[in-house]
């Protein structure tokens, strides 16, 4: 299996690659957990987030079922890809295809504190498409 790594100098992030032993073919709506073979220790207050790769979603329709997704620090199981097929047709999943990619990011964790009233803004409670 290739390493997790960036294909350019620009890249933000790690492409992760199938680990299937044996072609995986997803049907049109079908989901499947799809191994990487990779494991990784992150260090304490970053994440790592999983998300699809554009090329894969926007010619076959092969994305995330949850995007993104998180690795917390302190898992240190193999990395897996729930991968969905959201195009038309079958496609079919081989060792080695890259199937999404990693960005490893740091996490603040803000001390919470409960309180009876929000501090009021312009914006207010206005939900979606409140600003155009």
């Amino acid at each position: 299996m290739p390493i997790p790594a960036w294909q350019t100098a620009g890249a933000a992030g790690l492409d992760l690659a199938a680990g299937v032993r044996e072609p995986l073919t997803l049907e049109p709506g079908r989901i499947a957990l799809v191994p990487t073979g990779w494991a990784m220790a992150l260090p304490a207050g970053y994440e790592g987030q999983v998300r699809p790769r554009s090329g894969l979603a926007l010619k076959k329709g092969l994305t995330l079922v949850n995007s993104p997704g998180t690795i917390d620090w302190d898992y240190r199981g193999e990395i897996q890809l729930p991968m969905i097929n959201l195009g038309p047709e079958p496609v079919t999943i081989r060792r080695g295809d890259r199937l999404a990619q990693l960005v490893v990011a740091k996490v603040e964790r803000p001390d919470l504190e409960v309180v009876e009233e929000l501090a009021p803004t312009d914006r207010g409670a206005s939900g979606f498409g409140s600003t155009g």
